[in-house]
């Protein structure tokens, strides 16, 4: 394992080379190696010249990138994140109030594959130094106010001391530019569900006479940070759209219940669930004797790995079921398939139903959950991955000719399809908006029971189908 050293420094020159010296000495767990990224960020004051003598002295080691002008700690932040190259990334001041000997400690939890996320407390360690009672006042009413908005317990909000598994971060888009990517960031974690740990740590803060720069004005904004990262779920890049949808749907609990009701007659006591996404219907659906589990997103597979690690029925798997070999990377033999909006997303679907049909015994179920319709293909089709939809007489000619037989094609949830259309073919939009997608939710319920009485085709169609 690597971890990514991430340091931001503005005009430290008389702490930067001490500071340097001691991340490059500091412990690390054994079989760990360590990258130094160091931002400068815009420093005028001859902290470059230093930074530079310490890459020079240690090259291979220290990465050096500068800001032509300072951006803040957010900017420098982000930099240092998109050229990370390890598996875990540690944010450390450039200045020396936090001790390099904690290393060990930050990366604890998430070696023992425990934590996505840990935290350095300044208030639960045993040694920190005494400084301005209204300062750290302030510190802890912001950390109230950030748990009361995203639902956790932290103790201190505003460490510097941050190890994140990379994956949980590379694609996060950073707004804040200044020192308010701490309540963003931590807003980001926790709605991304990472576990997050904390540990105490040691502390020699300095006062504004020896350099501190945080401030009241950045207090005031954070209020501001905390209250837009709870509104606004921005939590993927823009080549991430699929992944936003995901999050969209998680919480669509009463849609999820529906459709895990709809499957789960159908599944037998070995599953395999193919596209699992993030769990939300894993979760209600794995009650089983042996339960596979695979995404072909290695951020979602993150997510399905920490999200059952307790459960030792579930086991996370890499998988693709388009490759030749994917009957022998089956650990065994199933007697279901479940692929809930999977196959409008493969390029060769015949080749994925004979890989599905050869996993399976004579008499194995494969449950299927497609988009309906060809000519309802809009722009969220396009942009959810979907490369097509299906309609009963083409899908029907499809299994049978990957060796299934058909038991039952019914058309499901129609109740979402004008709203589907509406987004997609009228409006052209990227996808199907929060507040939408609540309000469908909300009316679940409902739709669920008179969805055999409307008079329109449903927006996907449920299939079962039996290994010939």
């Amino acid at each position: 394992m690597k971890v990514s050293i991430l340091i931001p420094v503005y005009n430290e020159r008389y702490l930067i080379g001490e500071c340097l010296r001691r991340v490059v000495a500091a412990p690390l767990p054994a079989g760990v190696e360590r990258e130094i990224i160091v931002v400068d960020d815009g420093s005028t004051d001859g902290s470059a010249r230093i930074i530079g003598e310490a890459a020079a002295a240690h090259a291979g080691l220290i990465t050096v990138i500068r800001h032509e002008k300072n951006s803040g700690k957010g900017a420098a932040i982000k930099t240092a994140i998109a050229a990370a190259g390890g598996d875990v990334v540690l944010i450390q001041d450039g200045d020396l109030e936090y001790d390099p000997a904690d290393y060990p400690a930050l990366l604890e939890p998430i070696l023992s594959g425990e934590a996505d996320a840990v935290f350095g407390s300044r208030f639960s360690g045993d040694r920190r130094r005494v400084l301005n009672f209204w300062h750290t006042q302030g510190n802890r009413a912001l950390t109230v106010l950030s748990n009361m908005f995203t639902g956790l317990d932290l103790t201190d909000m505003w460490t510097c001391y941050k190890a994140i598994r990379t994956p949980f971060v590379k694609n996060v888009p950073l707004r804040c530019k200044g020192f308010c990517v701490e309540p963003e960031l931590i807003s980001k974690l926790a709605k991304k569900r990472c576990r997050i740990y904390e540990v105490p740590i040691s502390y020699h803060g300095r006062d504004y006479d020896e350099g501190k720069k945080i401030g009241v004005r950045d207090a005031v904004r954070s209020f501001g940070v905390i209250l837009l990262f709870w509104l606004y779920d921005d939590l993927y890049g823009d080549d991430s759209l699929g992944r936003k949808m995901l999050r969209q749907y998680d919480k669509s609990t009463l849609l999820n219940d529906w459709v895990a009701d709809a499957v789960r007659g159908s599944l037998g006591d070995s599953v395999l669930e193919l596209g699992g996404g993030i769990g939300n219907l894993t979760a209600k659906l794995c009650r089983r004797d042996t339960y596979f589990v695979t995404d072909d997103d290695p951020i979602c597979r993150l997510h399905l790995e920490r999200r059952f690690s307790g459960r030792p029925v579930v086991k996370c798997l890499q998988f693709d079921i388009t490759g030749p070999a994917a009957a022998r990377t089956l650990p065994s033999r199933v007697d279901t398939v479940l692929a809930l909006n999977v196959l409008e997303r493969i390029e060769d679907e015949l080749s994925a139903l004979k890989n599905m049909r050869a996993l399976l015994p004579a008499g194995g179920r494969l449950v299927l959950l497609v988009p309906h319709l060809p000519w309802a293909y809009g722009t969220v089709d396009e942009l959810a991955g979907h490369r097509r939809r299906y309609d009963r007489p083409g899908l029907t000619a499809l299994l049978t000719e990957a060796g299934f037989a058909v038991e039952e094609i019914r058309d499901f949830n129609r109740g979402s399809l004008p709203l589907w259309v509406l987004n997609g073919l009228v409006l052209k939009r990227k996808g199907i908006g929060r507040v939408q997608l609540k309000l469908f939710d909300s009316f679940v319920w409902l739709f669920r029971r008179i969805d055999r009485f409307l008079p329109w085709p449903g927006q996907s169609l449920l299939v079962t189908a039996r290994a010939a």
